[in-house]
Formats: structure tokens, sequence, C-alpha cells
């Protein structure tokens, strides 16, 4: 008859012992991402519908107010106060859209984790994809805009750059990336450091200022920054191609005539010159930093995950 003490020791060492790793690699994080999509359209129809709870209009709020927002534009810089730059308003509008894109990713799913916490403590799920669902519900307000915008062009009789089309796509997709990367990482960060939240808020403002939206690229920013020969420091900020694409495959225009307050015309460019070819080749640039940033950003924020709850 065998000893207690021995009789015990035998049970553990006939047990299977299984070692679950705390920190799971990164191709299982992404797989995990992968296998929760249908969560994640989930949560971006979640998002819409309590956005516009008990609304009359609901979602056609999503449609009503970028037109409402154009035709302010219009009324401002048309008529009240002429720009003199013909066709301001889709310059301006087609910068507007990539920036309130960009903007709502990052200012939304910075905090959405906090937002949250209730669903983080008690459900378990890759949580970097509450991150991504502001992608997806940003894309959705993001395309009615897109929408008021091709029906004002088609009203004005303002026809975009058919030849670069094709450009626009790509500029989706590389700014969905890099928005998505800082996004997932900034929603990991705020959980321990709360005032992020509120420091992006205002960094925002000072980054939409940093983005050739409301000013001539051309005028404002190459010129000077070309006699330094620094021009290329301005495109750190990936968001001033994503600006520029839009606005050259809508606005078409590059160079333009005003003729406010002049009795002769004043030659203005407003746009680069460039060819397809660099177009293409900065948005597929910026297309492979938005990956590899998105890469680090889910490594990242597995390495925070681990006590969320606690933090919470």
């Amino acid at each position: 008859m065998l000893d207690a003490p021995n009789a015990a020791r035998r049970r553990v060492e006939d047990r299977t012992v299984r070692v679950v790793s705390a920190r799971p690699g990164l191709a299982r994080r992404l797989a995990a991402i992968w296998d929760a999509r249908e969560l994640l359209i989930y949560f971006v129809i979640t998002d819409i519908k309590i956005k516009y709870k008990s609304s009359a209009l609901g979602l056609l709020w999503s449609l009503f107010s970028p037109a409402l927002t154009l035709g302010i534009y219009y009324l401002v810089f048309a008529v009240l106060l002429p720009s003199g730059i013909p066709d301001f308003v889709v310059y301006l509008f087609a910068g507007l859209m990539v920036w309130n894109f960009f903007a709502n990713i990052v200012t939304t799913s910075t905090g959405i984790v906090v937002d949250r916490a209730a669903v983080v403590k008690k459900v378990a799920f890759p949580r970097e994809i509450l991150a991504l669902s502001t992608v997806g519900t940003s894309f959705v307000f993001f395309a009615m805009q897109s929408i008021i915008l091709v029906i004002f062009m088609l009203i004005t009789g303002h026809s975009p750059d058919w030849q670069l089309l094709w450009l626009l796509p790509l500029t989706v997709i590389g700014l969905s990336l890099v928005a998505g990367s800082i996004g997932i990482l900034l929603s990991a960060v705020n959980v321990y450091l709360r005032d992020t939240k509120h420091l992006i808020d205002v960094f925002m403002q000072l980054w939409f200022y940093l983005t050739p939206i409301v000013y001539s690229f051309e005028k404002q920013v190459s010129i000077p920054l070309h006699r330094y020969g620094i021009v290329w420091v301005y495109f750190l900020n990936p968001v001033s191609t994503f600006v520029l694409t839009f606005q050259r495959v809508l606005y078409r225009q590059t160079v333009v005539h005003s003729t406010v307050a002049h009795h002769h015309a004043d030659i203005i460019k407003a746009l680069p010159t460039w060819p397809a070819t660099t177009y293409l080749g900065l948005n597929l640039a910026l297309i492979v930093v938005g990956a590899l940033g998105f890469l680090v950003a889910v490594k990242i924020f597995g390495r925070l995950e681990g006590n969320f709850a606690e933090a919470l």
C-alpha cells in the first residue's frame, strides 16, 4: 500500500500539464482579429445605431449634416466672402473629407477601450477590434460625405480628373491603415494614461493646420520650404499626401485664375503638378508604412493588454 505522500506525487506526475501563453504571438493575434470579423461588423453597426438612437432622421443625418456643411461653405466662400479660386468649395471639402475620416478614427479610438470597460472586463475577445470598429464607422460617414460631394459636383458641373480616379481607393486604404494603427496604439496607452485622450484632442487641432486643407500647398508650403531644400519635412505628416491626392483627383485643377479685387487675372498654383506616378509612389509608400505600423501597434497592444482589467 502506497503511503499518502507517494500517492499524491504520482497523481501529480500523471496529470497532463498544458501551458498557455499569456502573450500570444503576433500571428496568433492577427488570426484572432480575423476570426472576430463578424464581431467587428457588429460593433460598427451598433456604433452607428447608438449615434442616431431616438433620432427622427436616423442615418439620413449622415447625409443631411455634410450637405448642410457644404451649403454653408458655398454661402461663405462663393457668395459672401469669395475666395477668388474657382470651385474653391470642392477643393476645401475634398480635403476636409480626408481629414474628418482620419481625425474621427484617431480621436474616437483613443478612448474606446475605456469607454467599453464593462465589455472588456467581462467578455473575452481581441480588444484591438474596438479600435478597428472606429475605422468602419468613420468609413460609413466618409462614404456619406462623398455622396454629398458628388451630388454637389454634378449640380455645379465640376468634374474630377477621370484618369486619376483609380488613385482614390489606394488613398483610402493607406489612410485607414495609418489612422487605424495610431488608433490601436493610443487606445491601449489611454487605459493607463487617461490624459492621452485630452492631449490628442488638442494635438489634432494643431495637426489640422499642419495639413494643406484651408491653404494652398504650392503657395504657402512648397515655395517657402523649397528655398531651404526641406519640402520633404512637410510630408512627415502622412495626412498631407492623402489630402493632396484627393484634391488633385476631385478638384483636378493645378493652376487657376483669380480675379477677385483685381482688374487682371492672377495665376494661382493650387496643387502640385506632379505626374500620376508620384502620387502613386507616395500612396504606396504610405500603405507599406501603414501596414508595418499596424503590425507594430498590434504587437504593442498585446503587451499592454495584460493589465487592462486592473487598470480599468
